[in-house]
C-alpha cells in the first residue's frame, strides 16, 4: 500500500493471508505466501485419557459461528501463527469442502460495533503511534522506533495502575527530507508544540493540555545523558520561554518533562517527540484529515492557501495548516494552538469512523508512519511497550477527551507583547483538576453522594477541634506551617505537630477521625478546603483527649491553599472536545 491506502504491485494485503488451521480450529496469519509448505507427515499421537478425547471432540465440533468469531478477533489483533502450524488452506473437519473465506473479506455484521475496541484507542494511536495490529510485523516496526534515555525524568513503566501523563512534543527542527524550506535550516529545534496528555486513573476521561511555546517559565537544572553514557547537568534558566526547554544548550526531552513538572506540579511518565514529517505522513496514512474554515486563508509564511468551507488535508497541506497562525484568530501562537487542537480532534473522528481501524492495509500504513515519525523514551521504546500503553490509554472514549490550553495573559513586563505568563488563578485551578482526575467533559461525577454526606452536618467550634498534623508527602516544614496557620489564623489552638508520617509518601492529604469527631472533621475540612474523599472515618469512638490525625500529602500546596479541585473548568480555559467539529476563524 502507498500512503493513501492504494495497492502497489507485489503488495500482499495481510487480510488475504488468514488460513484455517484444523489442529487449533482457528484462522491464522500466513505472512509469506512463498512460505507455503506441504502438510507434515502424520505422526502417532500419544495415548490420551477418555476425558482428553471428549474435550478434543468438543473442540473439533465447534460451530462455524464460533470459528468465525475467533477469526475476526485474530484479524484485529494480528496475532502471528505459532511455530510449526500448517500454512496452506485446509478444510475444517466435518465441514463442507469449500473453505471459509478470510474473515476480513466478509461484510461485517456491524462494523461500528466491531471497531469499538479500536475507536476507544483512536487518540492513543495518534499520540502513541502504534496499534495492536502491528504485532505481526514486530521486527519491521520495532526497527523504526528512535528512543532517548531521559533517566529519572520519566516513570520507566509502559503502563500504570494510576493516572498516566504523556508529554507529546512537536519540534521545529528542520532536518529530514522535504523540510529544508521551513525556517532556519540550521536550528537544533525547540519545543514548538507541546501537549501534556493526561489519562485518568479509571480511564474514563483524558485531557490534552497545550502549553504555549512563548510562555515564560523557569527551566530547572537538567541531568542529560551524553553519547558516551555519562550524565551532564545542564544548568537551568530562570524566566525564559518554555520552548527553550528542548534543544537549546543541549537539552533533551527529559528537560522538557522536568520543566512541565516545575510549571504544573504534574509528574510526566513518558514523552513522544515528532518533527514536521510526522504531520505529513500520519495525515496521509489516515487518508486525509477533514478541517473546516470560516474564512479564506492565504498565509505566505506557512504556504497555506485555502478557501472558506470544508477541506480534506494531507501531507504538505496538513503541515501548512497546523503551522499557520497569521491568517487565523488574532494571528498569534494561541490561535495556532486552537487549530492544532481542531486538527487532532478531526483526526480522532476520522479514525473513529472505522475506515482506518478496520482496514488492515491502512492500519499498517498508520503504524509504519507513526513508528518512523516518533522518538520516545526508553520506557516505551519498543512495539510491545507502545502496544501496552496504547491499549491502556485507548480505554478512554474519544467523546471524553478534552483539548485545553494553559490559561495565560500577555507578559506585563513587555511593552511590545511577544511572550505570555501564567494567568495564575485559573491555571492553578486547571492543574488541580488534572491532578485530581477531574474530567473537563464531566465524564463522571467526581464524588458520590455517600462521599459528599461526610461534609454535611454540624461543625465544631474551632476551639474544640483537636488535631495532630503529620507530614506524609508535603514540602519540608509543611506540618509546622499548617499548625501555625491553624492556631494563629483559624483559632484551632488544640493542634500539634506530629512530625513526619511513617511509611511511603502519600499522594493526597487525609484526615482520619472517629465517629464522635465527625463535627470536628467537618470544621477542619471546611477550613482547609478538603474534598470529601480526604475524610477517613473510623469505626470506634475516640476518648475526649484523643486528636484526629491530619496527614499532609503531595497535593498540599501550602497552609490556607484549598485542597479541593474545582469540578468545572474555569471560564478562562479555552477547550474543545475531541468529538466536536469547530471551524477555524
Amino acid at each position: 500500500m502507498d500512503a493513501q491506502g492504494r495497492e502497489r504491485p507485489g503488495d500482499i494485503d495481510p487480510a488475504d493471508q488468514w488460513v484455517f488451521n484444523p489442529h487449533t480450529g482457528n484462522y491464522e496469519l500466513r505472512l509469506d505466501p512463498s512460505a507455503a509448505q506441504p502438510s507434515p507427515p502424520p505422526q502417532r499421537r500419544p495415548a490420551r485419557s477418555r476425558s482428553e478425547s471428549r474435550a478434543e471432540s468438543r473442540a473439533e465440533g465447534r460451530s462455524r459461528t464460533e470459528s468465525r468469531a475467533e477469526a475476526r478477533a485474530a484479524s484485529r489483533t494480528g496475532a502471528p501463527p505459532e511455530e510449526g502450524t500448517r500454512r496452506r488452506r485446509s478444510v475444517p473437519p466435518q465441514r463442507s469442502r469449500r473453505a471459509a473465506p478470510p474473515a476480513s473479506r466478509r461484510r461485517p455484521k456491524s462494523g461500528r460495533k466491531r471497531a469499538l475496541h479500536w475507536t476507544g484507542g483512536a487518540l492513543a494511536l495518534i499520540l502513541v503511534g502504534c496499534s495492536a495490529g502491528g504485532v505481526y510485523l514486530y521486527q519491521r516496526l520495532n526497527g523504526n522506533i528512535s528512543k532517548i534515555d531521559v533517566g529519572d525524568a520519566g516513570s520507566g513503566k509502559a503502563t500504570s495502575d494510576g493516572p498516566v501523563n504523556i508529554l507529546v512534543i512537536g519540534t521545529d527542527v528542520r532536518t529530514g527530507k522535504g523540510n529544508e524550506g521551513y525556517g532556519d535550516s540550521g536550528s537544533v529545534g525547540h519545543a514548538d508544540t507541546t501537549f501534556l496528555f493526561h489519562v485518568s486513573e479509571d480511564r474514563s476521561n483524558a485531557t490534552a493540555l497545550s502549553i504555549p511555546r512563548d510562555l515564560i517559565t523557569d527551566i530547572p537544572d537538567c541531568p542529560t545523558k551524553q553519547p558516551d553514557g555519562s550524565t551532564k547537568i545542564i544548568p537551568g534558566t530562570p524566566q525564559t520561554r518554555f520552548n527553550n526547554s528542548l534543544g537549546q544548550e543541549g537539552r533533551d526531552p527529559g528537560c522538557t518533562m522536568r520543566t512541565v513538572k516545575e510549571l504544573t506540579g504534574l509528574s510526566v511518565d513518558h514523552f513522544m517527540m515528532a518533527d514536521f514529517n510526522a504531520v505529513k505522513t500520519l495525515s496521509s496514512a489516515v487518508g486525509g484529515v477533514d478541517v473546516c474554515l470560516a474564512k479564506d486563508i492565504n498565509d505566505p509564511d506557512s504556504h497555506l492557501r485555502l478557501s472558506a468551507g470544508n477541506h480534506t488535508l494531507e501531507g504538505e497541506q496538513a503541515l501548512a495548516f497546523v503551522r499557520t497562525r497569521h491568517s487565523v484568530g488574532n494571528g498569534g501562537d494561541l490561535s495556532r494552538i486552537e487549530i492544532q487542537q481542531q486538527f487532532l480532534s478531526s483526526m480522532i473522528r476520522k479514525m473513529k469512523s472505522g475506515g482506518t481501524l478496520t482496514n488492515p492495509g491502512k492500519l499498517l500504513d498508520l503504524a509504519t508512519a507513526a513508528t518512523k515519525a516518533l522518538t520516545v523514551d526508553t520506557g516505551i521504546g519498543s512495539i510491545d511497550k507502545l502496544r501496552q500503553l496504547a491499549q491502556d490509554v485507548g480505554k478512554v472514549d474519544p467523546k471524553h477527551v478534552s483539548f485545553a490550553t494553559v490559561p495565560v495573559i500577555d507578559n506585563p513586563a513587555e511593552r511590545v507583547k511577544a511572550t505570555v505568563v501564567l494567568n495564575e488563578q485559573p491555571a492553578r485551578q486547571l492543574f488541580s483538576m488534572i491532578s485530581s482526575d477531574t474530567s473537563l467533559t464531566e465524564a463522571k461525577k467526581q464524588q458520590a453522594a455517600k462521599e459528599q454526606a461526610k461534609l454535611k452536618g454540624p461543625k465544631a467550634d474551632p476551639s474544640n477541634v483537636r488535631v495532630e498534623v503529620l507530614n506524609g508527602g508535603g514540602p519540608f516544614g509543611a506540618a509546622q506551617e499548617t499548625v501555625d496557620w491553624l492556631q494563629n489564623t483559624e483559632g484551632v489552638l488544640k493542634s500539634s505537630n506530629g512530625g513526619n508520617a511513617t511509611g511511603p509518601e502519600q499522594k493526597t492529604t487525609t484526615l482520619t477521625y472517629a465517629p464522635n469527631q465527625a463535627d470536628q472533621a467537618r470544621a477542619l475540612a471546611a477550613m482547609m478546603g478538603m474534598p470529601a474523599s480526604a475524610l477517613k472515618p473510623g469505626t470506634e469512638d475516640a476518648g475526649p483527649m484523643v486528636p484526629m490525625t491530619l496527614t499532609l500529602g503531595a497535593d498540599f500546596r501550602g497552609a490556607g491553599t484549598p485542597l479541593t479541585a474545582p469540578t468545572k473548568a474555569p471560564k478562562e480555559v479555552q477547550k474543545v472536545n475531541a468529538d466536536q467539529q469547530v471551524c477555524a476563524k
